[in-house]
């Protein structure tokens, strides 16, 4: 079985549609699927049903899947471990990316980084922490800068860099910016606006909930911050947040003897080596562990 085949199988899978995935490898469609096509014949049998538009994987496609992910991962950890050997710090570095970190811990860092490595072509994927973890996982990217996840797994590395502050917010018109010190029991009464319930920060809330009895009311959700921040600036709710988006649009909502944090950091695959590329970046985010940018724009 040939790479290139492999890759483009695997990224028909991904993208659901022969045509989406010759626009992502910047292929022809008809390239995609004779390379698809060659694959089904080299293993004697269909892997995708096509049914108009529709590309779904068969059972042979699903069994083949992890193992077609192992086996490019392990194609692409020998050629970065073969390419470390030049001591060269060049090539394509794909980099996972949560949007709060990208925006407040990460401006200066990759900026030195260009600089230093012009010859890196750096490839930001900005998602979500728990889909960075996944992609990491998968060899989609081979770096990730995310919220930690609270259990670590066998195949990832988690390496802590920046402690990230949690508070209790709401907008000024809200009912609970009259109230100096708060009770979790009064926080409860009150509908919170919240990441979806696989964030980290939605399981630290919900663990503090529970542990005191409470049920947590969570009647909105989206999984970008500032949408949160916009939505309880006009007192549509309360939430937790990073203290790094206070600002005027919020109050800062004290809550007795309640203080949260989550953990921000570097995610890799503890089975694959590391290209140049991303060790000297790894390297570079190790010794820059200083606060994040604030609204000002002063590291603290």
């Amino acid at each position: 079985m040939q790479y290139n085949h492999l890759h483009a199988f695997i990224t028909v899978a991904k993208c659901g549609s022969f045509s989406r995935a010759s626009e992502q490898l910047f292929l022809s469609q008809s390239a995609i699927s004779k390379r698809v096509a060659a694959l089904e014949a080299n293993l004697r049998c269909r892997l995708f049903d096509r049914i108009g538009h529709k590309v779904t994987l068969t059972e042979a496609g699903n069994s083949l899947l992890p193992r077609a992910y192992d086996l490019i991962n392990r194609i692409e950890d020998c050629q970065r471990a073969i390419r470390n050997l030049s001591g060269k710090v060049e090539g394509r570095l794909d980099l996972g990316i949560s949007h709060h970190i990208g925006i407040h811990h990460l401006p200066a860092i990759l900026k030195q980084y260009t600089q230093e490595y012009p010859n890196v072509e750096l490839k930001l994927h900005f998602m979500e922490s728990e889909l960075i973890c996944n992609a990491v996982a998968q060899g989609e990217v081979e770096l990730g800068i995310a919220t930690l996840p609270d259990t670590p797994t066998e195949q990832l590395t988690l390496t802590k860099i920046w402690d990230d502050t949690l508070v209790f917010v709401c907008g000024e018109g809200h009912p609970l910016n009259r109230s100096h010190r708060l009770s979790i029991e009064q926080l409860a009464r009150y509908p919170a606006i919240l990441p979806p319930q696989e964030s980290t920060t939605y399981k630290v809330l919900q663990r503090l909930f529970t542990l005191n009895s409470l049920k947590l009311n969570a009647n909105m959700e989206t999984n970008n911050l500032e949408t949160i921040k916009m939505m309880v600036s006009i007192n549509l709710g309360w939430s937790l947040l990073p203290k790094t988006m206070l600002s005027e649009s919020l109050i800062k909502l004290e809550v007795k003897k309640i203080k949260l944090m989550r953990k921000l950091g570097i995610v890799n695959h503890r089975e694959r080596s590391l290209s140049n590329a991303a060790s000297r970046l790894v390297a570079l985010i190790t010794a820059n562990r200083k606060g994040p940018i604030t609204n000002n724009g002063v590291g603290k």
